[in-house]
């Protein structure tokens, strides 16, 4: 019969072992649960599909969707995808030049504020959609307004989040830089847009899936080429499976696009992740 010391020590080796192993299986857990929750919506869909006798133009199953794909040809699909993903990140571009100079200036100036930021909430709060075709008429055809139309869906968040950020800092910290006698672009350089990061990342990730939004609505407006196009001529021809093709690819251009956003702050502003993102 073994002692009690004797016990307790052998407990003692075999519990460093158990806790990395129940440490692993959970993480491995967490990364496959995404993938098998979709696995299995892709099953119950196709068997829904299957048993319920669907037709194709009310709801096509996933095994139509991607016969559907392979039928449009990969030429086809690559020339929509490169128009809707270049009014997407023109539109996407244009928000950052403008919105984050815009949000400088609004956290500095208090009058500017109070002038400014109502006007951008009636800008933001305005239908999109019932002013695209407004948009298109006066700036008329080619890429240019529906690069507008990109911007003014993708620009708010960033404005909003980044004058967060910057009014966010410190006081005291803001007080020492005064007292040393930085100047305000220094203070704003060194200081305050630091601080802003993690709040203009979090906007970012954000209003890149709202560009892709924006690019869409703007192909449905006017538009010759492109994935919001390409539904819009697809549902009007009821190749309800093609026009679900080109759904996806917009889900998998938004999500690839989230996460080259968040792969950029991690390379280039580690510190501004939470621990857990390190």
């Amino acid at each position: 019969m073994s002692s009690p010391t004797i016990s307790a020590a052998r407990s003692s080796r075999t519990m460093p072992t158990i806790k990395p192993r129940t440490h692993r299986l959970k993480t491995q857990a967490d990364r496959l649960a995404p993938w098998l929750a979709f696995v299995v919506l892709l099953l119950v869909w196709e068997a829904a599909c299957r048993l319920l006798t669907l037709p194709s133009f009310v709801l096509p199953s996933p095994s139509a969707i991607l016969a559907a794909t392979q039928k449009v040809g990969l030429g086809a699909w690559a020339e929509h995808i490169f128009a809707t993903l270049r009014v997407t990140l023109m539109g996407y571009g244009l928000s950052i030049l403008i919105g984050i100079p815009l949000a400088i200036a609004l956290a500095s100036s208090r009058l500017m504020s109070r002038t400014l930021y109502p006007l951008l909430v009636i800008v933001q709060s305005t239908p999109i959609v019932a002013v695209a075709p407004i948009i298109v008429v006066v700036m008329g055809a080619g890429d240019l307004p529906r690069v507008f139309i990109t911007f003014l869906i993708a620009f708010f968040p960033i404005v909003v989040s980044c004058v967060t950020g910057l009014l966010a800092t410190p006081e005291e910290l803001v007080e020492l830089s005064r007292s040393l006698g930085a100047s305000k672009a220094r203070e704003y350089r060194n200081i305050r847009l630091p601080y802003a990061i993690p709040h203009l990342f979090s906007a970012l990730r954000i209003s890149i899936t709202l560009a892709v939004i924006g690019a869409v609505v703007a192909e449905f407006v006017a538009a010759e080429k492109g994935l919001g196009y390409f539904i819009n001529f697809s549902t009007s021809m009821f190749q309800v499976p093609q026009a679900f093709a080109a759904l996806m690819m917009l889900v998998v251009i938004s999500l690839l696009l989230f996460h080259l956003i968040g792969l950029l702050q991690k390379v280039c502003f580690p510190w501004s992740l939470p621990k857990a993102g390190h």
